[in-house]
């Protein structure tokens, strides 16, 4: 990955990171010691840690004060030079029909994540919010040790299976020079075994030779054979030519989201990657102006409906892939989405 795209590390606090369901103070606790802990290990000054502690224990608190079904993910982000902490907030709770007035200090009332908001934003480096009355609302907060970076262009969102500690989805980004690449995959079933082959996939894909997809599928096919197994799907995003190049076996789903609403499916073939393959067949769809590119595996429900979000696809992709996960994703496997809009 070249410049200052945000990715996530690969290891496991390092990289997809920890969720918590926060419903008790207890768990708020549990919230910040991890931040704090992740922040530590990577090497991020006292200051900044300090910093991060805050925006853990408020954004831990104010799900357990006025949120329904709060969770919280908290993950490294990093660039090539910089490690930094990200804290991935959602509930689906009364959300916040005023924002710009919820930042405000001292204002609190049950439709807001109370207070503390305004105390979490002059910690963070970087921050997104999406909020609608009635459904939840979405935060995410980034802390670096320097400047923060430029926004990225993607972000994935992957969650286990409720009592596995471990996810089968997986996604992977790469960039040379303007090419830009997006890999998402599902080990088949859950658990170490899946997780085992969605990880075989990643590596396979960021340490082979940058290639077409229809060509990198072919080549994760075959790395995959010693494996369980996966679907994946990979897409360029050519932003010069107007065009997303996609290919894909098994049940990945990839949608374009163009700004005046249309909705474009791109086409996955039949198949397990690694033991079961048709000819894999690559297509090209418009990539207009502020599209948006979506992706996920079975464990988000295809009946998520972006006209139901008004300015959704305006927010930063994080925020985006975090809504669909929260209102999209099923209980009854693991859940992944990638979210891509490179304009």
């Amino acid at each position: 990955m070249s410049g200052d795209t945000v990715v996530s590390l690969p290891e496991e606090l390092l990289g997809e990171g920890v969720w918590f369901r926060v419903e008790e103070a207890v768990t708020a606790a549990a919230v910040r010691r991890a931040a704090e802990r992740l922040a530590t290990d990577l090497g991020m000054p006292d200051r900044r840690v300090a910093d991060l502690s805050i925006v853990a224990a408020e954004a831990a608190g104010n799900l357990v004060k006025h949120a329904d079904q709060g969770l919280i993910l908290v993950r490294a982000v990093r660039t090539a030079e910089h490690a930094g902490v990200e804290i991935i907030a959602l509930d689906s709770g009364p959300g916040i029909a005023d924002v710009d007035r919820a930042i405000g200090d001292g204002h609190s009332t049950a439709g807001t994540l109370g207070i503390g908001l305004g105390a979490i934003l002059r910690q963070a480096s970087r921050w997104d919010m999406y909020s609608q009355p009635g459904r939840g609302t979405v935060l995410a907060v980034q802390v670096w040790p320097v400047a923060p970076p430029a926004p990225g262009w993607v972000a994935g969102l992957t969650r286990p299976l409720p009592g596995e500690t471990v996810s089968g989805d997986a996604y992977a980004v790469r960039q040379d020079g303007d090419r830009r690449q997006v890999l998402v995959c599902d080990g088949l079933g859950h658990g170490g075994l899946a997780a085992a082959a969605s990880h075989e996939a990643v590596r396979t894909f960021l340490s082979g030779a940058f290639a077409p997809p229809a060509a990198t599928v072919d080549a994760l096919h075959r790395a995959l054979n010693h494996t369980r197994g996966a679907a994946l799907a990979v897409a360029e995003l050519d932003t010069s030519a107007g065009l997303v190049r996609y290919a894909g076996l098994g049940n990945i789903a990839g949608t374009v989201l163009a700004p005046d609403g249309t909705r474009r499916g791109m086409i996955s073939m039949p198949g397990i990657a690694g033991h079961q393959r048709r000819q894999v067949r690559e297509y090209d769809y418009p990539l207009v102006p502020g599209a948006v590119v979506l992706m996920h595996t079975d464990g988000v429900v295809d009946r998520w409906n972006p006209s139901d979000y008004p300015g959704l696809l305006t927010r930063s992709p994080e925020v985006i892939a975090a809504t669909v996960l929260r209102d999209a994703g099923t209980r009854r496997d693991d859940a992944g989405v990638l979210v891509a809009r490179p304009s």
